[in-house]
């Protein structure tokens, strides 16, 4: 994918692959309990990790873990206790947002773009960049296929099912591969060579809450 990577490194680009593990309590906004993110910035030819971020999110005490959710993610009460809030955490990873332009890349990036607004002040710069989803990338490349889920592409592209799936940095590594494999394969195909023709497919914008959905850290 030359073509299309040399102008991502002509425009300084660097990819964010986000994910969240969260809790979904009833009559309330999802709640996250876990953030990874890794930056590919592009060179010689390459998607190159510049920096990796994990930690675990401390949820309010009325929102409590269930055993759906320790079974799905493997995280429990006990691993959330000592954990820092959401205010610190998103603040953190905001802080190794220096050096735009970004765009932020998820599997199904409306859920990460949901969490994110929830935490927007505390994570200004992260809540305020464009976003890239690979499944409305990987529905035009693989049109094939009946799934798009993030585990039906691992097993299509023949990439190894992470050991923790359901935790934030596998799944971060696992989606991160395949976003490396859907521009490989969108560039050689010809569909795309430039930034903003990877934007018109795959592109977000940054989520803004409507009125009287509060935010995250309202509810906190």
């Amino acid at each position: 994918m030359p073509d299309l990577l040399e102008d991502l490194e002509r425009q300084k680009i660097t990819y964010v692959v986000i994910d969240f593990e969260g809790l979904t309590p009833a009559g309330r906004s999802a709640v996250p309990i876990e953030v990874a993110a890794l930056a590919l910035t592009p060179k010689d030819d390459e998607l190159v990790e510049t920096w990796r971020f994990q930690a675990l999110i401390k949820p309010p005490a009325e929102v409590p873990m269930t055993d759906f959710d320790v079974r799905q993610t493997g995280i429990t009460a006990a691993m959330l206790a000592g954990a820092a809030g959401p205010e610190q955490v998103m603040a953190d990873l905001d802080a190794l947002l220096s050096m735009p332009p970004y765009r932020l890349v998820a599997h199904h990036a409306p859920t990460e773009a949901g969490l994110i607004a929830h935490q927007a002040p505390h994570c200004r710069t992260l809540a305020a960049t464009p976003l890239l989803d690979t499944v409305r990338l990987a529905r035009l490349i693989y049109p094939e296929l009946s799934s798009h889920r993030l585990d039906a592409l691992l097993r299509y592209l023949r990439i190894p099912m992470p050991v923790d799936r359901h935790r934030a940095m596998p799944d971060v590594q696992a989606t991160a591969q395949v976003l490396r494999r859907i521009l490989c394969d969108g560039s050689a195909s010809g569909r795309w060579r430039a930034l903003h023709e990877l934007d018109a497919d795959g592109g977000r914008p940054p989520k803004r809450l409507l009125a009287g959905e509060g935010s995250q850290a309202e509810l906190f």
